[in-house]
């Protein structure tokens, strides 16, 4: 395992993950695709750039990403097939928060306890009145979700907590380096679950908020990420 901490590597997570030590990480944090964006195949289909970019966003030229036109059965086929390896992983009491959205947190919640971790709740992430709605007549869709567990038993902790049950981050453009990027601060409260000098582990590592906030707040990392783009400006901005 000591060659791969706070590396970020470019390739496909499942073949990478398998790669990985038994009972070598404390925490598995990650964003992977929602395969989302839409109500039809249709909208589903689409290019990411199309389904995630506003219109009005001045800061283009985000590259795009594979892996988010998945249907439902497909999407939850495959996220039960790494994170059942992400369980292989984690040492025993360890941590595994995934991202998703109102779609998907069904599926979402079902993945999470496919892969054989214990499901211990459901965090929000308020994006702020900023965030958008199809028109008045809609309620914002305001936030997303953070599904979370443990392999096993939910140790105490004693370096910190309890952690809240919501945060509330606006996402800003300037800290915004992937399509569906999350903000730095919200992950930097995140790492937060396990201790400084912890190891964490993202197979989606996109832009590399995850891997940047761990090496911000003291914490060891591996990345995973597919697109060679992405990976690039990960690589960026954790040497810059």
């Amino acid at each position: 395992m000591q060659n791969y901490i706070n590396q970020i590597l470019n390739g496909d997570s499942l073949e990478i993950l398998k790669r990985l030590p038994d009972n070598s990480v404390d925490a598995v944090i990650t964003d992977p695709p929602y395969s989302s964006g839409g109500q039809t195949h249709a909208d589903r289909a689409k290019d990411p750039v199309e389904k995630y970019q506003q219109a009005n966003n001045k800061v283009v030229n985000r590259p795009s990403f594979p892996g988010d036109n998945r249907d439902a059965r497909s999407w939850l086929h495959w996220c039960t097939l790494w994170i059942s390896e992400c369980y292989r992983i984690v040492k025993p009491g360890g941590y595994f928060l995934m991202f998703s959205d109102w779609r998907q947190l069904p599926a979402a919640s079902d993945a999470i306890q496919f892969g054989n971790f214990t499901w211990r709740g459901t965090i929000a992430w308020d994006k702020t009145e900023g965030s958008r709605a199809p028109h008045k007549g809609y309620f914002r869709h305001q936030c997303e979700y953070i599904i979370w567990g443990t392999k096993g038993a939910c140790p105490k902790a004693i370096h910190a907590g309890p952690f809240p049950g919501c945060f509330r981050f606006s996402v800003k453009q300037s800290d915004k380096h992937h399509l569906t990027g999350k903000p730095t601060p919200l992950m930097e409260k995140l790492v937060e679950v396990v201790p400084p000098g912890s190891l964490i582990l993202d197979p989606f590592a996109g832009s590399g908020t995850t891997l940047v906030a761990a090496k911000n707040t003291g914490r060891d990392y591996v990345g995973i990420e597919k697109e060679k783009g992405y990976w690039s400006i990960a690589v960026d901005r954790l040497t810059a």
